[in-house]
């Protein structure tokens, strides 16, 4: 299994929404990223991501997994532009903020501290732990 982060801007697409698409999941659409479509391409179903609400918040909310592996994204005529499907899995006890994760020495080489932009990031195994450890889960 490989792990993964989301962001979303909760306004437009938040927490709550991902968890009314229950068990069937929603399309994560709408990415005009390449380097973000590549790592899609890579997720196997069962991978599991952080859910992350952008802009104001700057904080993971949740635990997602892959449903649906690479797929045309349904939003554009576009062939060059694929998506997943992703379904919730749990919140976190506690957010953890971008903030929490810059002031994190162990997490210092994360994508989300070097390149906070990218809509869909790879986040390595020990830092996912270290993400969980920080919201109150075991891991």
């Amino acid at each position: 299994m490989r792990y993964w982060l989301f962001k979303t801007e909760p306004n437009t697409w938040g927490w709550d929404d991902q968890v009314a698409k229950g068990e069937t999941g929603e399309e994560w659409d709408g990415v005009r990223n390449y380097q973000a479509r590549n790592n899609m391409r890579e997720m196997k179903i069962g991978d599991r991501g952080f859910f992350y609400h952008s802009v104001n918040e700057k904080r993971i909310v949740g635990i997602v997994e892959v449903c649906a592996e690479i797929h045309p994204d349904s939003t554009t005529d576009d062939d060059r532009w694929e998506c997943v499907d992703i379904k919730a899995v749990e919140p976190l006890k506690k957010p953890v903020t971008l903030d929490m994760i810059k002031e994190e020495p162990r997490l210092a080489d994360m994508v989300l501290v070097n390149n906070s932009r990218l809509s869909v990031q790879p986040v390595a195994e020990d830092e996912w732990q270290i993400v969980l450890e920080l919201s109150g889960e075991k891991g």
